[in-house]
């Protein structure tokens, strides 16, 4: 076994792989860029080697560092993770020719199925039914054009190199095919340095369901059930499950056993990924393999009881795989939410800065732990008060947990997801939290357009379900009561002007329109001054208890008798007086007022926001990468006028209405806060 191994990547996979290797008493060596000097992946590592600066180009893909910082530490093999260089074989190949272990497939393997052209032309060979397509790389925009006609639109332009949403695009007709394949050529040479792209059939309402494979050197290769992915936004998945409520016995067996076939065909030897699109007929179909550990492995690891980092530094070590394919568990259902720092009431704009406060729910299931199932685990590379850098991917962290079955999975994320405080960024947890709550989710009856049918106008305040929003306005007026019972307790209070506590308020909230919505409300204790409080809101009556303290994020407790876990927070938000209340992805900003207090506020008068429409501005940080237009220039709605990179991702502004360019404030390689100005309209 290693003593030492190196974890050529960073963040939370970096994290997870540090966690493993120290159970198994391996140390471990950290790699990091100008903006990881404080990263937690640094802190938890025995030992860490700065290999250059914040993008990604000039540091965790340069091969040529991470293997000097192999030899500079000693370590005797590295770990890729996810990303970066870890489909690279020309990596691969480098680090076994210069004598240091490789904790993955051997190279040959990667360049076999690590390119997607290659891997569907091997799948072709093996008989593996595959989707139709042009497997060669592709030179030029027009020449996409041409191919996609041919194969019938719709059509999917991928990169080669290709992997997590990243190079990616669906063309539905000419003019989209021609903007995808250049999109594409620059994602992908900026992600992953290969610039090659290739077509394929589009298959309309398909899910993606992948097989975790694992192979040894001495010829064994197993499949470790299936995982269910169709829950994807911009082809980046963003819930995932095993197993899949959809396939049959009949169909986990027929497609474990053509990817394990596939793997035997290469000598695949580590853990790895096929995947396949399959039908609403069960029909599926060779998508691509992925030659390293998945994002979502941790629902695999909840199911099986199997810990895939230490299985994948075994192999790497020689030795042979622990179990049979008879050996392989299927008990309970995991689900898996990834936590992403974008705003998904902005069209989900990458959002970076630092954690003013990152509060996970209380874990009961460790990575790298496979005695503690059953519960809730939290996998990240960022910690309260760290920095979200814009260089790299989007991801705060992975929430994972393990239910008896599919109904008990759903209600325990969507406690975790209610636990779970983050401030200073902005997060998805609430779409999180209405995709959790959506039927057609509940039901399993889902394909990968899931999100585009039900949020293709995009995801807005009022798209939250909430099966009692009554609930937050008792809970303000609850929590509103406390502040006012403590301001009540403070000595040195001028005789007849103390605060008094009161059992009358009025919760006022905006609704969608942006209008004050009035809410009488009664607050009374029902057992003694103990935070135990009956909030009458119209009609209903909610005996709320909790011993929280004031000023805490996070508020436990019991509502007619039943538990919850919400999010208070005081002088938030546009209104410091205001209380913002956050419940099942359900976020309320309430003033609680006395009733003359109310009355007074219906006389204020309205102040209109200003008229921005003239301005082109920054809607998150990143860098202006492409200006499209001139001062002078004549614009319709729809025209492309800027491009920012941030997180990886290509962002295109359009323009929203027709006019003219007047004065273009921002140049070309500028980096951007959220808001400038870019340019004006005459």
């Amino acid at each position: 076994m290693f003593k030492k191994i190196l974890i050529a990547n960073r963040g939370e996979i970096a994290c997870r792989v540090i966690k493993t290797a120290k159970k198994m008493g391996i140390r471990t060596v950290a790699v990091y860029s100008d903006a990881d000097k404080d990263a937690r992946h640094v802190e938890l590592a025995d030992e860490a080697v700065h290999i250059g600066a914040s993008p990604s180009r000039e540091s965790y893909l340069q091969a040529d560092r991470i293997i000097a910082a192999c030899k500079k530490t000693g370590a005797e093999a590295v770990h890729p993770g996810y990303g970066f260089l870890s489909e690279n074989e020309g990596f691969a190949k480098k680090v076994e020719e210069e004598g240091i272990v490789f904790i993955g497939p051997k190279h040959y393997s990667i360049a076999a199925m690590g390119d997607k052209i290659a891997s569907k032309k091997l799948a072709n060979e093996a008989k593996v039914n595959t989707i139709p397509g042009w497997n060669d790389a592709i030179e030029t925009a027009e020449r996409a054009v041409e191919i996609a006609r041919e194969v019938g639109y719709p059509v999917m332009i991928k990169a080669s190199a290709g992997g997590g949403g990243k190079g990616l695009r669906v063309a539905f007709n000419d003019k989209d095919a021609f903007d995808g394949f250049t999109s594409c050529r620059n994602e992908a040479r900026n992600s992953f340095g290969d610039d090659r792209v290739f077509i394929e059939k589009f298959v309309e309402e398909p899910r993606h369901i992948e097989i975790q494979v694992l192979g040894d050197a001495h010829g064994n290769v197993i499949y470790l059930n299936e995982r269910e992915c169709s829950i994807q936004r911009r082809h980046q998945k963003v819930i995932e499950e095993a197993p899949s409520p959809f396939i049959s016995e009949a169909t986990r067996k027929a497609m474990g056993e053509q990817a394990v076939a596939l793997a035997k065909a290469v000598n695949y030897q580590s853990a790895g990924t096929v995947e396949f699109v399959v039908g609403k007929d069960q029909s599926f179909y060779f998508l691509e393999m992925n030659t390293r550990l998945q994002v979502e492995h941790p629902v695999t690891e909840a199911i099986t009881g199997l810990d895939l980092v230490e299985l994948m530094i075994r192999v790497a070590a020689g030795e042979k795989l622990p179990l049979a394919q008879q050996d392989v568990k299927r008990d309970g259902w995991a689900i898996e939410c990834r936590i992403n720092a974008e705003d998904p009431f902005r069209n989900f704009l990458p959002s970076t800065g630092r954690l003013v406060r990152f509060q996970p729910p209380k874990e009961t299931m460790f990575s790298a732990d496979t005695e503690h199932l059953f519960g809730v685990r939290v996998d990240t590379g960022v910690y309260d008060g760290g920095e979200i850098p814009m260089f790299y991917d989007s991801m705060i962290a992975k929430l994972i947990v393990h239910g008896r079955d599919r109904a008990h999975a759903i209600a325990m994320m969507r406690e975790a997801l209610n636990g779970f405080v983050i401030r200073g960024i902005s997060s998805n947890i609430p779409f999180q939290a209405a995709l959790l709550a959506h039927p057609s989710f509940v039901r399993g009856a889902f394909n990968t357009g899931f999100i585009a049918e039900h949020y293709g106008k995009g995801f807005h305040a009022e798209d939250v379900p909430h099966d009692d929003p009554d609930f937050l306005v008792a809970l303000a007026a609850c929590m509103h009561r406390r502040y006012r019972a403590r301001a009540s307790g403070i000595s040195g209070q001028l005789e007849g002007h103390g605060v008094k506590v009161g059992e009358q308020f009025v919760v006022v909230v905006l609704d969608a329109n942006g209008q004050h919505v009035h809410q009488p409300v009664t607050v009374t204790d029902y057992q003694g001054p103990t935070g135990s409080s009956a909030v009458t809101v119209g009609a209903n009556t909610y005996k709320i208890e909790s011993q929280a303290p004031l000023g805490s994020a996070r508020v436990e407790g019991r509502v007619n008798g039943r538990g919850f876990i919400a999010q208070v927070e005081r002088g938030v938000g546009k209104n410091p007086l205001a209380l913002r209340i956050a419940h099942n992805g359900k976020q309320i900003e309430a003033m609680v007022l006395s009733p003359r207090g109310s009355r007074l506020l219906k006389l204020m008068p309205y102040k209109a926001p200003p008229d921005l429409s003239k301005y082109l501005m920054s809607p998150m940080p990143g860098l202006l990468v492409e200006i499209s237009v001139q001062p002078g220039q004549q614009v319709q709605a729809g025209e492309k006028l800027a491009v920012i990179e941030a997180m990886k991702m290509e962002n295109v502004l359009f323009a929203t209405q027709d006019g003219v360019v007047g004065n273009i404030s921002a140049a070309k390689g500028e980096s951007l806060a959220v808001d400038q100005v870019i340019m004006e309209f005459a």
